[in-house]
């Protein structure tokens, strides 16, 4: 007997609910009334792009004003035809350089002046022999984790002369086949 009273009165419970939040949702949708979410902590409204794809941030990117172009093959394959691509910055004080799989944007070698297996061999962290020790060491990076082919494009600021030069020079000597594109 018991057992049949708590059963009606779960139901009925649940039958009333049921009710009072389909109409709320109804109410909601068919009103035509948005439903928003509450500020986050810090005061900024959380923002969804147009087509949801990249919820949270700010800045959209940059949208083609042509989006019917036509792309070439060599653009839309270069990413897959060479993954691997050779980043070289260099400083006043030290040079770095790494190696960087373009489509999971991994950074799969990386070797610089400032770490601290280099700082002891060399007298100066950002000169000439400095540039060839970090190539060599980046060769070596690079051969243990199964890379033997990069690119290499020169940011528009830099020259490829001089200690860059030097760099992809000594991964060339290395065993490392580097593409430079030169515009």
């Amino acid at each position: 007997m018991l057992k049949l009273v708590s059963h009606e009165l779960y139901t009925r419970a649940r039958n009333t609910i049921r009710s009072f939040l389909n109409a709320q949702i109804s109410a909601s949708v068919h009103s035509g009334q948005t439903r928003c979410s509450p500020r986050s902590f810090f005061g900024v409204e959380d923002f969804v792009d147009d087509d949801n794809s990249r919820p949270y941030t700010y800045q959209k990117g940059k949208k083609s004003k042509n989006p019917g172009k036509h792309i070439s093959f060599k653009q839309r394959t270069g990413a897959f035809m060479e993954p691997f691509t050779l980043d070289v910055f260099i400083s006043k004080r030290f040079v770095s350089a790494s190696i960087t799989h373009r489509v999971t944007c991994k950074q799969v070698a990386v070797a610089g002046t400032n770490s601290k297996d280099i700082k002891a061999m060399l007298k100066s962290r950002s000169d000439i022999p400095a540039c060839l020790s970090v190539g060599r060491i980046l060769a070596d990076r690079a051969r243990e984790a199964d890379v033997y082919t990069t690119a290499y494009t020169p940011r528009d600021s830099d020259k490829f002369e001089g200690k860059i030069r030097a760099v992809v020079q000594s991964l060339i000597d290395s065993g490392i086949d580097v593409k430079v594109y030169l515009d």
